[in-house]
């Protein structure tokens, strides 16, 4: 019998790829992984065992990982009080402890390589994951159309779509697709070391066609996009991350051309007007 379990089970990532994995394998071998376990019960499939598991913790993180063959451990979001690469370390150490088998790791695209600054904690894991010894899939998302929702409702809604990434592509898919893939590649017999998933790599501009609606699309420098954002009342220092990520897209990072996402699925992935729609429901 193997036994799978996934982290952060009651992050949207988490329960995807939880209610994606009840659907292939016995509830009775899945095990889920989360700091609020009476959460966990409310949100995640029936019929899974539930362990409170934090990454913060190594001790408890190790005992959660008891008897555990093949696990997914989803990334934590960068910002707490103990930094994510700690946070990543403990949970690699933990399932080296504990006699793990293999991890698909959620990770960032190219980040044995990239010099992005949000590629440098997956890189630190992915080194931690190699010098643990653990056979591994490092899972290099690209960016969930998620992430545009706020570009994406107020154009919905006639509002200018704004960018500052130029001619810049993105591999956008639905968070839901990646999770998927994610639950596929855990419960496969035959695994690559690194998937790259992305979507077809697109344009903002692009992405603003996909929209239905009447809207302008202002294709802006970093400046006046700073300025326009500002404008619409996001704060100062909110208006350089964003222009930051936008610079980041402009020199290509998130420009793929890896069919590993459809691959993994077996199907191709919702067509980007479709997948529009359904990010606004």
């Amino acid at each position: 019998m193997t036994t799978y379990a996934v982290t952060g089970a009651t992050g949207r990532f988490g329960q995807r790829a939880l209610q994606y994995l009840a659907a292939k394998i016995s509830t009775s071998d899945i095990v889920a992984l989360a700091r609020n376990t009476e959460k966990a019960k409310t949100l995640d499939p029936a019929g899974i065992t539930i362990r409170q598991a934090d990454y913060t913790d190594v001790d408890q993180m190790t005992q959660a990982l008891k008897n555990v063959d093949r696990l997914l451990f989803i990334s934590s979001v960068p910002g707490g009080a103990v930094s994510r690469s700690q946070q990543h370390q403990n949970v690699v150490t933990a399932a080296k402890r504990a006699g793990v088998n293999y991890i698909a790791y959620t990770s960032f695209p190219h980040a044995d390589v990239s010099t992005a600054a949000l590629a440098a904690d997956h890189h630190a894991t992915e080194q931690a994951i190699l010098d643990a010894g653990i056979k591994h899939s490092f899972l290099r998302n690209n960016w969930y159309l998620e992430n545009e929702m706020p570009r994406l409702k107020a154009a919905a809604a006639g509002q200018d779509f704004l960018y500052a990434a130029g001619e810049g592509k993105v591999g956008w898919a639905l968070e839901r697709e990646y999770a998927e893939a994610a639950a596929d590649v855990l419960a496969a017999t035959d695994t690559k070391s690194v998937y790259e998933f992305a979507g077809p790599a697109r344009t903002y501009r692009e992405l603003a066609e996909a929209i239905s609606g009447q809207f302008e699309i202002k294709s802006l420098n970093d400046a006046d996009y700073q300025a326009a954002l500002a404008a619409t009342g996001v704060p100062a220092k909110l208006t350089g991350i964003f222009a930051g990520g936008m610079a980041m897209i402009k020199a290509g990072v998130l420009d793929e051309n890896s069919t590993d996402l459809p691959d993994v699925l077996g199907h191709a992935l919702t067509p980007l007007s479709d997948a529009v729609k359904e990010v606004l429901k």
